[in-house]
């Protein structure tokens, strides 16, 4: 029985390796070429290591920052992903509370409502978001945290409400019973209890929202805002020339924070997980 215990690790180990560098793969062809010359990324040297001919060292990172507006669209993306992350997490931290302790048809039917928006392709409201964005003036960094609210807010309700339903209520009328209001009660006492799901909230929803292209692209302002994503796309000069080299250097520089955040916290984010869907 041991035997096949050890066969059967050694093979789940096999396959999770061979997960880890189909996932890795990518991530380091990036890396290699963005060491590279443009001439060196187009042609069959694209999937070799840099050599002494096509190795440009970081002179492709330096052309990323000082051309193309790259600092003000990392900005700009840092301004809308922190705005918006936070935004979502108060906002549906406090329906989540409503909805697990207030029992009846309203709190029934808006959770219900969350978890169908989770469903609901974005492509079918896009043309219509647009439109009004424009019209309520949401296409800008500062303000289109708004509408990310309401995209995200699906997915961060349903982990809070399953992990709020295991937070005993005697915790927070004690509380009450101590002077307490409402508002004290949840920031003090069960948002301080949320910090697994929260993290994991914060991590999932700062990855969407530091990646997402589409939304930004349909709604911002380009003339005058651009995240990080849409930049990237305009590394193409003419006749369809495309600037690999500071390319695949701001793909990088976009990437490497996120892959930094998410190995620093990603025991946070199978905690969050099992707990809101274990206890819920």
């Amino acid at each position: 029985m041991k035997a096949k215990e050890q066969v059967a690790r050694l093979i789940v180990f096999i396959v999770l390796c061979l997960l880890a560098v189909c996932w890795i793969y990518p991530v380091f062809m990036i890396l290699i070429n963005s060491l590279k010359g443009d001439a060196f990324i187009s042609t069959n040297s694209v999937f070799t290591l840099p050599d002494a001919k096509s190795f440009v060292g970081f002179s492709n990172y330096t052309d990323a920052l000082s051309s193309k507006g790259f600092a003000a669209a990392f900005g700009y993306s840092l301004v809308i992903t922190v705005s918006s992350a936070v935004l979502i997490l108060i906002c549906t931290s406090m329906c989540a509370w409503y909805i697990t302790r207030v029992h009846g048809i309203l709190s029934k039917v808006c959770y219900a409502l969350f978890v169908f928006s989770m469903v609901v392709p974005f492509q079918m409201l896009m043309f219509t978001l647009a439109s009004t964005a424009d019209r309520m003036d949401l296409d800008t960094p500062y303000n289109i945290c708004i509408i990310y609210l309401g995209f995200g807010a699906g997915l961060a309700v349903f982990m809070f409400t399953g992990f709020m339903k295991s937070i005993p209520l005697e915790i927070e009328e004690a509380a009450m019973i101590d002077g307490c209001n409402p508002i004290q009660t949840f920031f003090q006492i069960v948002l301080p209890i949320l910090k697994p799901t929260l993290i994991s909230v914060a991590i999932l929803e700062t990855m969407w929202l530091w990646n997402d292209y589409l939304l930004p692209y349909l709604v911002l302002d380009r003339k005058k805002y651009m995240t990080v994503p849409i930049l990237i796309q305009y590394f193409r000069g003419s006749y369809g020339h495309v600037e690999m080299g500071p390319m695949m250097a701001c793909i990088m520089m976009t990437v490497l924070p996120i892959i930094i955040m998410y190995i620093c916290l990603q025991k946070y984010i199978i905690k969050g997980v099992i707990a809101g869907a274990v206890k819920g």
